[in-house]
């Protein structure tokens, strides 16, 4: 009934597990703190912290609490709720460039919006984009996605300071935005990022920093904190609501008024429960220093994972940064191997970028994670002696 099997293609088994068989979990009945339950019953400790759209843990107390709270007060009207206004204000107090702030629903539609406003204020169509911005047209180029779309849309490669400036160049007086995923595997050069922060300003185009996965985590709680490179704006979620769904839109407000000039609306962009959770967010995030947990925390599983590959003799790397790490292997069926070995040895990784810390990882969570990847290295090294 469900194409691919979920209706997130980044949860459908291809995209977790590069398989679409072989015993690997496809559907869990239940989560907790770190831990998921599956449809079989079985409980693993779980890494990908739902694709990294939870930073806090699954049902955190605080979160849920304010979530309750919110829905039985009614959680939508006709009217906007105060809550959207006082969210509105913490994301000021916290966020350099968030000077206005619009909410929705998903990165795809956030990350969308902001290109709308951005060529909403400059008259032109064409974008400049490096990154991943969800399912939407006006980036893509899969299947289904007119040509004409796709000619307004122009990708560079992450890092690459020449590329930028060679694309910035042949854009001339046509440039809209320059969007930047902020990390992408690594964290940038600093060069990277002042380099698109000045040539947005010498072109009068739209700096926008895609920040979905990094908000709340990085430093500061945000890259443009951590880098000291402020964007016009920038869009937050995931992780901000702890898995409830909402999307923030951050910018100056000179950028921002431009949204009064188009139409962008989305009828549940500003419901209660999700605004909520993010305030319980924000809270925990407050009094846990919680940037700071997620990265020792990431930093002892990402030498969990190089002491147990290394120790089986695997010919793999461990890779990222610590609030967003993962393992590269130079083989699909070790890879496959790994990830079904981890799970029946109690806990979830997905393939490729990325996995997750999260507060909920504590003491007891890391010694089972310590126990069962040891565990599966071992099993990789035995079934693919040619991988160690």
């Amino acid at each position: 009934m469900i194409p691919g099997g979920a209706s997130t293609g980044s949860k459908q088994p291809m995209a977790l597990w590069g398989a679409t068989d072989g015993g690997l979990p496809t559907e869990y009945a239940s989560a907790g703190g770190c831990r998921i339950t599956l449809a079989d019953g079985r409980t693993l400790v779980d890494a990908t912290a739902a694709l990294g759209a939870v930073a806090l843990g699954y049902a955190h107390p605080a979160v849920t609490a304010r979530v309750i709270e919110a829905v039985r007060a009614g959680n939508v009207a006709g009217l906007a709720h105060r809550s959207e206004g006082l969210l509105a204000e913490r994301l000021g107090d916290l966020i350099p460039c968030a000077e206005s702030v619009r909410f929705l629903k998903s990165g795809a539609e956030g990350v969308a919006a902001a290109v709308r406003i951005a060529r909403a204020l400059t008259g032109r169509d064409l974008v400049i984009g490096s990154g991943y911005f969800g399912w939407l047209d006006w980036w893509s180029d899969v299947a289904g996605v007119p040509a004409g779309v796709r000619r307004d849309f122009r990708p560079v490669r992450f890092d690459e300071v020449p590329d930028l400036e060679r694309e910035v160049r042949d854009a001339g007086s046509s440039l809209a935005a320059i969007v930047i995923e902020p990390l992408v595997e690594r964290e940038p050069s600093r060069a990277w990022l002042q380099r698109a922060r000045d040539l947005a300003t010498r072109t009068g185009a739209v700096l926008v920093f895609d920040e979905m996965k990094t908000g709340v985590r990085m430093p500061g709680g945000s890259c443009q904190a951590a880098s000291a490179v402020t964007p016009d704006i920038a869009v937050f979620g995931k992780a901000l609501a702890n898995g409830f769904p909402l999307s923030a839109v951050v910018g100056r407000r000179e950028v921002m008024d431009a949204v009064q000039r188009t139409w962008v609306s989305s009828t549940l962009a500003g419901e209660t429960a999700a605004l909520a959770a993010a305030h319980a967010v924000l809270d925990v995030a407050a009094e846990m220093s919680l940037p700071a947990v997620l990265r020792e925390t990431g930093e002892r599983q990402m030498r969990i994972a190089r002491d147990a590959l290394a120790g089986a003799g695997i010919a793999a790397t461990v890779e990222g940064v610590p609030q967003m790490w993962f393992v590269r292997f130079s083989a699909a069926e070790a890879e496959r191997t790994w990830l079904a070995a981890c799970c029946a040895h109690g806990v979830l990784v997905k393939r490729g970028a990325y996995n997750f810390p999260m507060l909920a990882h504590d003491h007891a969570a890391l010694g089972a994670f310590d126990a069962g990847l040891h565990a599966a290295a071992r099993d990789v090294a035995a079934a693919h002696p040619a991988a160690a």
